[in-house]
C-alpha cells in the first residue's frame, strides 16, 4: 500500500526542465525583433553594436533586457551619427562656399581684364580704373568723364561708358551692383542742389538710369547711394586731391559678402 503511494506521488511531480530552452527561445526571440527594429533606419553603428548584443546573447544565454547599456549604447549612438552628420553637413558647406568663392573670384577678375581692355583701347585710363579684392570689383569713375562740374547729367562720353559696362555686366547677372557718387569738400548750394549729399546721390541715380536702359539687367540688384564728401581718397587740400575725390564708384559685390554691413564694402583711404 505504501509503495503505491509512493508511486502515485512520483507521478503527479511535473517536469518544468522544458522551461530553460523555452526561455532561451523567447530571449532568442527578442533579441530579432530588436535586431530587425534597429534595421529599418540605415544605421550601420547601431547596427554593429546590436550585432554585438545579439551574439552576447547567443554566446552566454543572457537576457536582452538584463543588458540595459544596448539601449543606452543606441542612443549614444544615435546622436554620434547626428553629430557626425551635422560636421559633414557643415564640411561640405565650407567647401561649397570655398569652391563659390574660387569661381566668383574667377568670373570677377575675367570681367576687370574685359574693363581694363576697354579702358585702355578708348584711352581712358587716366579717368578709370579697376581693383578687385576679396569683397568687390570696384570700377573708379572720375567726375570729368561724365558730368560737367556742378552738374548730374550724364555727357555724351560718360553715357557711352555707362552703355558699355553695362553690356559687361550681361555676362555677370548674379552679381549686386552699388553705384556711390562722391564729391570733394567744396559746398554747393543751388537751384538743383543744396549740399553734396544731393549732388553725389544725383549723380548715382543718373548712371544708373543709364545702366538700367539695358533690359537684360535685373534692377532688383542695382542700388545707387551718395556719399557727399565723407568718403574721400585723396587730399582736399589740393586741387588734384579734390579731382580725385570728385568720382563715381561702381562696386561688383561678391554674392558671399553681407552688403548690410558697411565694412565689407572696402572705401579706398587716402
Amino acid at each position: 500500500m505504501s509503495k503505491k503511494r509512493k508511486h502515485q506521488d512520483h507521478d503527479e511531480h511535473i517536469d518544468e526542465s522544458w522551461l530553460i530552452p523555452y526561455a532561451d527561445i523567447l530571449t532568442l526571440l527578442l533579441a530579432l525583433f530588436i535586431v530587425l527594429y534597429s534595421m529599418n533606419s540605415v544605421d550601420v553603428k547601431k547596427f554593429e553594436d546590436m550585432s554585438r548584443a545579439f551574439s552576447f546573447a547567443l554566446n552566454n544565454g543572457s537576457g536582452v533586457l538584463d543588458m540595459p547599456s544596448v539601449i543606452r549604447k543606441g542612443d549614444e549612438t544615435e546622436k554620434d551619427d547626428k553629430q557626425d552628420d551635422k560636421e559633414d553637413s557643415s564640411q561640405q558647406s565650407e567647401l561649397s562656399q570655398e569652391e563659390l568663392i574660387r569661381q566668383e573670384q574667377a568670373e570677377l577678375n575675367k570681367l576687370k581684364e574685359e574693363m581694363d581692355t576697354y579702358i585702355s583701347e578708348n584711352g581712358l585710363d587716366s579717368a578709370l580704373e579697376t581693383e578687385l579684392n576679396m569683397s568687390q570689383l570696384l570700377i573708379t569713375i572720375s567726375d570729368s568723364a561724365l558730368f560737367a562740374p556742378a552738374q548730374a547729367r550724364v555727357n555724351t562720353e560718360g553715357t557711352d561708358l555707362a552703355v558699355a559696362i553695362s553690356k559687361l555686366l550681361e555676362q555677370y547677372p548674379s552679381y549686386d551692383v552699388i553705384i556711390a557718387g562722391h564729391t570733394d569738400d567744396r559746398p554747393i548750394n543751388n537751384a538743383q542742389f543744396r549740399s553734396n549729399w544731393d549732388l553725389s546721390t544725383m549723380r548715382a541715380v543718373r548712371f544708373l538710369d543709364i545702366l538700367l536702359k539695358n533690359d537684360k539687367l535685373e534692377p532688383e540688384r542695382f542700388s545707387a547711394i551718395g556719399y557727399g564728401e565723407y568718403h574721400p581718397i585723396a587730399d582736399n587740400a589740393t586741387e588734384e586731391g579734390k579731382a580725385k575725390n570728385r568720382r563715381v564708384e561702381v562696386s561688383i559685390i561678391h554674392t558671399f559678402v553681407d552688403k548690410t554691413n558697411p565694412q565689407n564694402l572696402q572705401v579706398k583711404k587716402p
